[in-house]
């Protein structure tokens, strides 16, 4: 990690809420003076001629940006240990000094965190890339609504899923993804005119969420984070999201699709990684070895599934199949909260609709954020399949399918089956811009303390 001591030359000169904090970017958003490499041998030297808007604003606003953080390969991963540097390090206490897997793909911006090498840190989610570290990590980490905040300078991995894992509320017209000003002030107005009870939440449980590979740890700190909330006052509401089964098939043949495209111009031609085999092969082959030799396993194996499923013969039963489970997955969501999604109202529609006067029956979504407690690298690495990683994004990809904000809180429960008294990552799910919500009950949970267990069921 490169560090950058000086207070930028651009900042706001008028002071503002993190004036003079010190920021870690995730190495997969573009900054002009330090690289950015997504953890890629494609991109080991790269320094980019722009900046990300994200990483302007920061700046403007007096921020520190500290250094880049480390990652999975082009945020392909969910223990960021598919880097070009190596592998990310959990944090552990003394007494637990074996090393742990930090989640990914924002593993090191998690780490950074954790450890207090700053006060906040940027990384991007695309299905459960910031929720799923925070998860392991025992910090707080925030999805906004797809749109939210602008993408401009982030490498793509998948476009349709890829968020920046802070709040923001100016548009960039440069990111084609990001909300027009129209559209959210539309967004602010409908949204003002809602009400919600925050001594009496109504939270709904999903039972899909309710997996068997949850282990014993989580699920009983669900079921006592549920009865705390419960004893407080709030409405517990058991909900049906009956398309999350589905989910994580569709993620994996989705953003696989998006990233064998968006990967396509790193060919040592244009730019980035040349492999001397290039330019020494018999067979006159181009770019092949560049390829092979600038991505790592990981990755290759995505761009050939993405390949594969926008092939010809595989499009209409892969790739058009899962942008419909899609669909499916977005509308469970607006059937279960009671706040309708106002970016699929029309736009002549002036109404608001009362809060509880739709179908919809809770104003927030409570579930875990991750199957397990941070897992040992050892056992990580020791996994036979690629399948073994992929399930641990089963719990965090329906609301990005969706485009719905969601927030993991770590929570402390004081004996039970968790004696190690690691931290268990809770997210928090809300409709399509309904943020305000998001955070009110995000400082409900973050209010809990540590939780005595609730006997077993």
């Amino acid at each position: 990690m490169v560090l950058v001591q000086k207070k930028s030359e651009h900042s706001s000169s008028s002071s503002s809420s993190i004036d003079g904090r010190i920021i870690a970017v995730k190495d997969n958003i573009c900054t002009t003076d330090l690289p950015t490499t997504c953890a890629s041998e494609m991109l080991r030297d790269y320094v980019s001629p722009y900046e990300a808007t994200v990483v302007q604003n920061l700046k403007r606003a007096g921020a520190i940006i500290m250094g880049k953080t480390n990652m999975d390969e082009f945020g392909m991963g969910s223990h960021s240990i598919y880097s070009a540097f190596g592998a990310v390090v959990g944090p552990s206490p003394p007494e637990d000094p074996q090393p742990r897997s930090a989640g990914g793909s924002s593993g090191g911006s998690a780490v950074a965190v954790a450890m207090g090498m700053c006060d906040a840190a940027l990384g991007t989610d695309t299905g459960g890339s910031v929720r799923l570290p925070a998860s392991y990590c025992g910090v707080v980490g925030f999805k906004p609504s797809y749109g939210m905040l602008s993408r401009l300078g982030v490498v793509a991995y998948a476009n349709s899923l890829d968020t920046v894992g802070i709040l923001g509320k100016d548009h960039d017209p440069r990111d084609p993804t990001s909300l027009s000003p129209e559209t959210r002030k539309r967004l602010r107005e409908n949204l003002s005119k809602s009400s919600y009870n925050k001594a009496s939440l109504r939270i709904g449980i999903p039972t899909e969420y309710n997996v068997t590979e949850l282990t014993p740890a989580v699920r009983e700190a669900w079921e006592t984070t549920a009865q705390t909330l419960l004893s407080l006052g709030h409405r517990i509401t058991p909900i049906s999201l009956p398309h999350t089964p589905h989910s994580l098939s569709s993620y994996y043949v989705l953003a696989p699709a998006e990233a064998s495209s968006n990967l396509a111009k790193y060919d040592g031609v244009r730019y980035g990684h040349r492999s001397a085999a290039d330019r020494s092969s018999p067979d006159n082959i181009l770019f092949a070895p560049t390829r092979h030799d600038g991505f790592g396993a990981e990755v290759r194996r995505r761009i050939l599934m993405g390949a594969y499923a926008l092939s010809s013969e595989a499009k209409e039963n892969y790739f058009i199949q899962a942008q419909r489970v899609r669909a499916l997955v977005q509308s469970d969501f607006d059937a279960a909260f009671v706040q309708p999604n106002w970016l699929k109202m029309r736009h002549k529609d002036k109404r608001a609709p009362p809060r509880d006067g739709g179908q919809g029956r809770v104003d927030v979504i409570l579930a875990p954020c991750a199957l397990s407690a941070a897992p040992l690298l050892s056992d990580v690495r020791a996994q036979r399949s690629p399948l073994d990683a992929y399930v641990n994004d089963v719990l965090t990809v329906p609301a990005s399918l969706a485009g719905v904000p969601a927030v993991s809180v770590p929570v402390w429960v004081e004996g039970g089956r968790n004696p190690e008294g690691r931290p268990i990552g809770m997210q928090v799910m809300t409709q399509f811009g309904d943020e305000g919500v998001l955070w009110e009950a995000a400082k409900i949970l973050e209010g809990l303390g540590t939780m005595k267990a609730c006997e077993g069921r």
